[in-house]
């Protein structure tokens, strides 16, 4: 039995032994974690070397049924470790608890960034995320403020992981292959344990100023009705020069000094 790729789950199976296995070497059991999810194995090209690793837990996480039979006929190691469901959609805290867990994978490129943001929300749980990209979304993740390509993505994650861009793979180690490159990504939780701010201000502002980037912070915060009192250094600025810090320093900036807000 073989599994053929679906389009409308954004599948590109991993057909490279040694990038799987290159992919795997990267993941460093963040924080001593050992328990780990993959999201999307397929036909487990990533799995194998996954459950190789000594001390690590391993679980699936797959929504395509027939890569769940697969597994389950291939791996035995599995038992009772294969879920059937959608990741953006379930509970993660019905298979783990409260305890940690790492997230990594050969994710699906038109959901790659939900995943990442479904991550933050069990960050407190998820010590690590290491796993395969869009190339550019990947550098995405990993860029530093000062370029066109540092954005929403960017600072959300940045605030609470360390990123490291690993690797690129080609196209053709893929079945079938992607239309673009991809990128290897490792993140691993940082020691900030809140933000300091009113993290829902925080992230309002993060997204609101990049969707108007080429604009100044300033008019970002006029168009959404932001009034505060005094000025600040940081208003004549586009987003893309502050880093997570000053977008910090900004929030708590608003919070003492805000007169009014639509």
């Amino acid at each position: 039995m073989s599994v053929k790729p679906k389009k409308h789950l954004g599948q590109h199976f991993l057909t490279d032994e040694n990038i799987c296995r290159k992919i795997a070497v990267q993941y460093q059991a963040h924080q001593d974690c050992k328990t780990v999810l993959e999201i999307g194995p397929g036909m487990g090209a990533l799995t194998k070397y996954l459950l190789e690793m000594p001390g690590q837990d391993v679980h699936v996480m797959e929504i395509d049924r027939d890569s769940v039979e697969y597994l389950g006929e291939h791996y035995p190691a599995l038992e009772g470790k294969i879920h059937g469901f959608d990741f953006l959609r379930h509970d993660l805290k019905s298979i783990f608890g409260d305890e940690p867990f790492a997230v990594v994978g050969n994710f699906p490129y038109n959901i790659s960034s939900q995943i990442l943001f479904k991550c933050l929300d069990y960050r407190n749980q998820i010590p690590e995320i290491m796993g395969m990209f869009q190339k550019e979304v990947a550098q995405r993740v990993a860029e530093k403020p000062g370029s066109k390509q540092y954005g929403i993505l960017s600072v959300l994650l940045q605030a609470f992981y360390d990123i490291e861009y690993c690797f690129t793979v080609d196209e053709h180690v893929f079945n079938p292959p992607p239309k673009v490159k991809s990128g290897v990504i490792r993140c691993t939780r940082n020691s900030r344990q809140s933000l300091g701010c009113d993290e829902a201000l925080f992230i309002k502002l993060v997204k609101a100023t990049f969707n108007q980037r080429r604009k100044t912070i300033r008019n970002s915060f006029k168009m959404m009705g932001i009034i505060v009192s005094e000025d600040h250094p940081y208003f004549t600025l586009r987003p893309e020069v502050l880093g997570v810090d000053q977008f910090i320093e900004l929030t708590q900036f608003i919070e003492a000094k805000r007169v009014s807000t639509n």
